[in-house]
Formats: structure tokens, sequence, C-alpha cells
């Protein structure tokens, strides 16, 4: 049976989604040995495993809330930015700057760990944690191969929803305050062959038209699916649409079981939603249910408490922290935990907001940094910087302080800002 050589690194870091990839080659291009551990047979996460696309805009915003697709004017660069530019490079990015092929998503993310020497573990799972006196000694990763334990100096947890400091016994929060309810699950899917000739999303009148018929099915009992509208976004093929209309409420992310009710009512979904297409939208008379995700998407679960929380008016005044790692210009976007409804609430146009380095870092473990959607924050905070382009830049400011920990022998709370943005500074990725 082949293993790996070693089982000792300067960094592992669970979880290969964009935040998980961004932060193992940001500790690997300063020289660290690291492993990054997938549960799939494929890197990307949402991206990939989810489905979720386009990307959300990683641009400053007009006051139209449109976005200012200038180059100049990316807010999220850095990783973020040279995988962007390779999937335009590699044919895999549309028009819009913002439609991707995932397919070649994939392959961008392959290329990209195997260039900086990133030693990687597919179809794996961290499944257990020990630590010592505040600091996380090893980890077990079960696949087929058996359960073998990893040794680190430093670990970044990037599994989405906090697993590794959940095992680790970090405190954390659940869902909004008033009830723990977390925002809706989506299964994204799409469908093809459709006319495009008579089917015009981009139209208004057509628009409302169609979410005038589905609210009028749901009133009917017709509809069970509590989502007030439908989200559709045109595809990298053509003649097939996106869909990320499904809307899960009153079930648990992070209990077993109700993630399994989930993906069940997720796909009967999924069915429901195409039949109506099929039978009552313009366009829709010959098309074809395509596929859905390999995973029903989890907005909210898990948020570690950290040494900062964020707050959503840091996000609506726009804060500039001292420690920021990341930058975003997402608005607050809350589906509603118990039914129909969304609040969106947008910043300043033309400005940013940013994420706080203390934010990453759990109270209890000193060797651990949290990258992605799990940051210290509340329920409505994190509805905003929880999108992918966001997430993967504070996936980057993890790596990097990861770098510079092992670097000086520091505990991950002692990294000093100004050397984080020096180093950030460096690879060209803003803060």
């Amino acid at each position: 049976m082949s293993e790996l050589k070693n089982n000792s690194f300067d960094v592992i870091v669970a979880g290969g989604g964009l935040s998980g990839v961004a932060a193992a080659v940001a500790a690997a291009r300063e020289g660290a040995s690291v492993l990054l551990v997938e549960k799939y047979g494929f890197l990307g996460g949402m991206a990939t495993a989810g489905l979720v696309n386009p990307f959300m805009p990683y641009w400053l915003l007009k006051e139209d809330g449109s976005a200012d697709r200038e180059r100049s004017k990316r807010v999220n660069t850095g990783i973020f930015g040279d995988i962007i530019d390779t999937l335009d490079e590699m044919g895999g990015l549309m028009s819009n700057l913002a439609t991707f092929n995932e397919e070649i998503l994939k392959i961008v993310l392959d290329r990209l760990i195997r260039k900086h020497g990133i030693s990687l573990l597919l179809h794996s799972l961290v499944t257990g944690v020990k630590v010592d006196n505040r600091y996380i000694k090893s980890v077990t990763i079960s696949n087929r191969s058996g359960n073998r334990e990893y040794e680190a100096k430093y670990f970044v947890d990037a599994t989405g929803n906090a697993d590794l400091s959940f095992m680790a016994g970090c405190e954390y929060r659940v869902g909004r305050d008033e009830d723990g309810l977390c925002q809706p699950m989506t299964l994204c899917f799409r469908i093809a062959n459709v006319d495009t000739t008579r089917f015009d999303w981009k139209d208004r009148e057509f628009r409302t038209k169609v979410n005038n018929k589905f609210n009028e099915l749901q009133k009917s009992g017709r509809i069970r699916n509590p989502r007030e509208d439908l989200l559709i976004f045109a595809h990298a093929v053509d003649n097939v649409f996106h869909f990320n209309s499904t809307r899960i409420i009153g079930k648990n992310p992070l209990d077993a079981v109700e993630y399994t009710e989930a993906e069940l009512e997720a796909r009967e979904q999924v069915y429901e939603l195409y039949k109506f297409m099929k039978e009552n939208v313009e366009g829709f008379e010959n098309s074809v249910l395509l596929m859905s995700a390999p995973e029903t998407g989890i907005r909210e679960s898990r948020r570690i408490v950290g040494e900062y929380t964020i707050t959503v008016d840091d996000l609506l005044n726009t804060v500039k922290f001292e420690d920021s790692v990341a930058r975003g210009t997402y608005p607050v976007d809350i589906h509603n935990p118990a039914g129909s409804g969304t609040v969106i609430k947008r910043i300043p146009p033309g400005d940013y907001y940013t994420i706080p380095y203390r934010a990453m870092l759990p109270l209890s473990i000193d060797n651990l940094v949290v990258a992605g959607r799990p940051l210290s924050s509340t329920h409505e905070a994190h509805s905003a910087f929880r999108v992918m382009p966001i997430c993967t830049c504070v996936g980057e400011g993890a790596g990097t302080a990861v770098a510079l920990a092992l670097n000086g022998n520091l505990r991950l709370r002692d990294v000093k800002a100004a050397d984080l943005h020096r180093m950030l500074d460096k690879y060209g990725a803003l803060y």
C-alpha cells in the first residue's frame, strides 16, 4: 500500500475548497511543507462540488449596485486574481468575468497545487484531533487506506463548517441569536436544451411574469419551495441555465440526520422546479434536467468565537481594520432561515469593508487559524463575507500568517499585521 513519504509537515490544511487551496499555496510558496486534505476527488469546494456559479462581484460597486468590472477596480486579488486570470487563459471564464466552467477550474487548482509542491490527499477526511496545552499536535486522516495520524506545527481549518476547530474543542456559535436557525441550504442544479430565443431572463417583465406564476402555484399548494422568487443564471454552455433556487429551511446542517433529510428534500425541490419551468415557462418545453450538485450547499453553520467578532456595522460602515487580510463588497444577504424573503443591505458604492485577522483566530488554540466562512462574526455579518472571492482571499491571509509564524516560531496570534501586510503586498493581495 502506497502512502505519503512523511507523516509530519509544517502545515496541514483541512479542506480543499478555494480558501483551503489559497491557504496551502500561500504557505507553500514561502517554503513550508504543506499537506492539503480534501473529502472529494477534486478541489474547489462549493465552486465545484456545490456548483455555486457565478462568482459574486469581486469589484467595487457602482451607485446602482452593479459591478465596475475594470481590472483596476478589483477588490479580491492575489491568489484569487491568479485563479481568475488562469481560468480566462484556459477558456474557462465567460465574458462577464464571473461565470466559469467548473471542470476547467478543477484543473486550474490541480496545477496550482502541483506547482507549489503541496502534498495532497483526496477522498480523505480529518476525523480526529490531538490537543495538548493549547496546541494541536496531530490529526487523524481517514480514507480507503485506513486511519493514519499526521503531525504538523500549524493547522488551517478550511472545512467550511469549522469541523477541525470543533474537534479541537474550540468555542463556536450557530445561526441567529434568537433561535439558532441558520440561513437555508440550497442545492444548485442545471437545466439544458432551453430555447433562448423565447426565454429571456434578462427582461424584467419576463422575470416578473414567471415569478408571479411561481407565487401563484405556491399559494395554491402546488409548489412547496418557500423561496419568494427564482434565481437563474446563464451557464458557460449555450442553452443551459443554472438554478440557485431551492430553499431548505429548518434543518441543522451540522446534524447528520437532518443534513441527510435536507439532501432528499432538495432533490424533490429540484424536480418540482424543473417541472414548473417545463410546464409553465416559454422556451422550456423541450428542456432536460441535466444535473444537480454532488452536495447541497450550506450557507451558514458554525462560526468560531475568535479574538474579534465581526459585526454588521463593521461591514456597512466599511471599517478598515489595522490587521485586515481581505476586502469585500458583497452586501449583507440574509436568506430567511424560517421561510420566504431575503434581506439585502448594500455597502456604500465605490467602497469596501475588510476582514480582520483576529476574527480568524480561535481563542483556545495557538497554532490554528480558520479560513473561509466560519470566521468569528454575528449571524448578520456572516451573510456578507461568506462568498467565494472573499473566502479565497481570507484563505491567502491564513496561509501567509502561517508562513510568518513558522519563520519566526510564533504563536499565530503573535503574527504582526505589518509583517502580514508586507507579504501580501509582495503578491498583490489587497487587504
